[in-house]
């Protein structure tokens, strides 16, 4: 207990430090926003990259202020945000997806806590150097946060959670914090643009490119693109470029998160679609951890709720494998997978989702799933014929428009 007291005061120490005091924040927010109301999302008018990097900094200002008013009347200071674990604080929109209830519990960090004191001093930490990454106009990546004090964290999903709590905290979007998460995801295709270092990059290389850490900053984009396909997996995404896809279909952009799709992926896809407004379709395991991953990028995810309407892309059609094409193809036995209890837990909970009664398709897919009792993984296709993945399958599904 004592070390976290030690590392609390010090943290608010070094911010005191980096604020030279209350008044001199005031000044930084009459020049920052001369006669607005501060509006932490960045939506005042007039509004730009100044303007948004002002509102946060004047957000972590009010945490600390806050904490520093609570110190001087001798009450323990505490940190609130929505609770993002509970789906009781989570509502579905179908223009939106997966939303934060505005009338969401929170959670509390106590400092007076036991169970929560570490929490609320590593919280504290972060903001710290967030407001110190946003003043300075520079960015880090969460790994290189989490090597500044590796003892200290722990973890680094202990620092991821911290991040997306902060930025739930302070209603701003994640990138806006100046905090990058590596990308994991890829992307081939017919797609040019600019990142944010001025470099010109050309998604129709052989092996397709990484989606770039800072997708909000990328600029001249450029396709004649006929559709995005999401893909599930990197093998399958490779054996598409290997099969050459964008030529035999159609121009087109593939993009894969490599399994749950990590943010970057996510906002790529979302930019994708703002810009161009192209068909979006899924290609995932005819299993319920496949339907998950496409439902990510369709109606969003619990933890991330509060930024549905930078994330998610509500036309995402589910183009296969489905279950239903398990008979219909007559995929060999032999490759099926039996459903494990994991797998049957998730499809039921699947079921319960708020968003599955919009999608009775879905629901039906799912229920044929569960009778079958077996699920199909996208390589499996090639034990009917080493090609039929894109000669066969995709060509006629998106031909005949064969997703739901």
């Amino acid at each position: 207990m004592s070390d976290i007291s030690d590392t609390f005061w010090h943290i608010l120490d070094e911010y005191r430090t980096s604020l030279e005091g209350f008044e001199r924040a005031e000044k930084l927010r009459e020049h920052c926003l001369p006669g607005e109301a501060t509006d932490v999302s960045g939506s005042a008018s007039g509004s730009g990259t100044g303007t948004e990097s002002c509102n946060i900094m004047a957000a972590i200002e009010a945490q600390f202020e806050a904490i520093f008013a609570s110190l001087s009347r001798m009450e323990s200071p505490s940190l609130s945000y929505n609770s993002r674990s509970t789906w009781d604080n989570i509502r579905y929109q179908d223009r939106t997806g997966l939303k934060m209830r505005e009338d969401a519990s929170n959670t509390v960090l106590k400092f007076d806590a036991p169970q929560s004191i570490n929490r609320f001093a590593l919280t504290l930490k972060v903001m710290s150097i967030i407001y110190k990454l946003v003043q300075s106009n520079t960015y880090s990546t969460k790994r290189d946060i989490f090597y500044q004090d590796t003892q200290m964290f722990g973890s680094q999903t202990v620092l991821d959670d911290i991040v997306d709590n902060i930025s739930c905290m302070l209603k701003v979007p994640r990138w806006s914090l100046h905090v990058l998460a590596t990308s994991k995801g890829s992307i081939a295709g017919d797609l040019q643009y600019t990142d944010t270092d001025g470099n010109f990059v050309d998604c129709s290389v052989t092996a397709g490119v990484l989606v770039p850490n800072r997708v909000e900053g990328i600029e001249n984009l450029h396709s004649n693109a006929k559709f995005v396909l999401i893909v599930e997996k990197d093998a399958t995404f490779q054996k598409l470029l290997d099969d050459d896809v964008c030529s035999k279909l159609a121009p087109c952009i593939v993009i894969t998160g490599k399994g749950f799709p990590d943010l970057n992926t996510r906002l790529m896809v979302r930019k994708l679609w703002d810009t161009f407004h192209p068909p979006i379709m899924a290609l995932v395991d005819a299993d319920p951890h496949g339907m998950e991953i496409m439902s990510i990028y369709k109606f969003g995810s619990r933890s991330l709720s509060f930024e549905a309407h930078n994330l998610t892309v509500p036309t995402v059609n589910w183009l296969g494998i489905l279950p239903s094409d398990i008979q219909r193809l007559h995929i060999p036995k032999e490759v099926l997978i039996p459903l494990n209890q994991r797998d049957k837990a998730k499809a039921k909970e699947l079921l319960t989702r708020p968003y599955i009664h919009t999608l009775p398709v879905w629901g039906h897919e799912l229920g044929v799933m569960l009778r079958k009792g077996v699920k199909a993984e996208i390589q499996s296709l090639s034990a009917i014929s080493p090609r039929y993945l894109v000669d066969v399958y995709l060509s006629n599904k998106i031909r005949f428009g064969g997703w739901i």
